[in-house]
């Protein structure tokens, strides 16, 4: 279920999108599963880059599997993460609303299977098929939700909070319709600290206050404890 923001109503998506199928005769899903004349599945390593900033936008991009890092950096080269996104999110999406070039760097954090679909392609689908289109909507919908916590977040949140908080959203705690993935791949303390603005020294000292306290534990990865949720909680 998914609150509307504008109604305060909220709507079943996945009921939606039977209907529309059985409607239509589109599965989305199995669209955005395989491949085909106007889209590509193409397969990624750890740490490689899938485009950089400033690269022509043609295309949208769907994750099967894995993870991505979006990233910006500054004239002065500063680099930030402005997101950390899974299996079933879209990422390049600027391209439709006219951006010719990319407005951010997108790397993968694990092995991941993404999906790529030209611009032409991605325009024709969204206007035939309804389905299709509000799996798009609700996708950009939590976007949009997402960045405006993630601002709440940077303007009125400790650096101990906003930590806490990015360690659970890695851990997908809270998406309606996904399991929790307790378990993490490794992650650096340096792209952290760019998830939250603020300095590695800082993200070590906390990392380490979590792990004493038990909320996070290492055992050949990182481990996110429902009692991390303790920190974002308490005022």
């Amino acid at each position: 279920m998914v609150a509307c923001p504008l109604t305060g109503g909220r709507q079943d998506w996945g009921a939606i999108e039977m209907k529309l199928t059985k409607k239509s005769g589109f599965n989305p899903q199995a669209f955005l599963d395989s491949a085909g004349l106007a889209r590509k599945v193409r397969e990624f390593r750890r740490r490689e880059t899938i485009f950089s900033q400033g690269d022509p936008a043609k295309s949208v991009l769907y994750i099967q599997h894995g993870g991505v890092k979006l990233s910006v950096v500054s004239e002065s080269g500063k680099e930030a993460v402005v997101a950390i996104l899974g299996p079933g999110e879209f990422f390049g999406e600027a391209c439709l609303a006219g951006h010719s070039v990319r407005m951010s760097t997108a790397t993968a954090i694990t092995p991941s299977s993404l999906l790529f679909i030209e611009k032409d392609e991605m325009i024709r689908v969204l206007h035939e098929e309804h389905g299709f289109s509000d799996r798009f909507i609700k996708h950009i919908l939590s976007r949009n939700i997402r960045v405006e916590e993630d601002l709440i977040d940077q303007l009125f949140n400790s650096s101990e909070k906003r930590l806490a908080r990015a360690l659970l959203l890695l851990a997908r705690y809270g998406k309606q319709d996904q399991a929790p993935e307790m378990h993490l791949p490794k992650v650096s303390q340096e792209m952290l600290a760019q998830m939250i603005g603020t300095t590695r020294s800082r993200v070590n000292f906390f990392m380490n206050k979590f792990r004493k306290l038990g909320f996070i534990e290492y055992n050949g990865g990182l481990r996110i404890n429902r009692s991390l949720l303790t920190v974002v909680l308490h005022e």
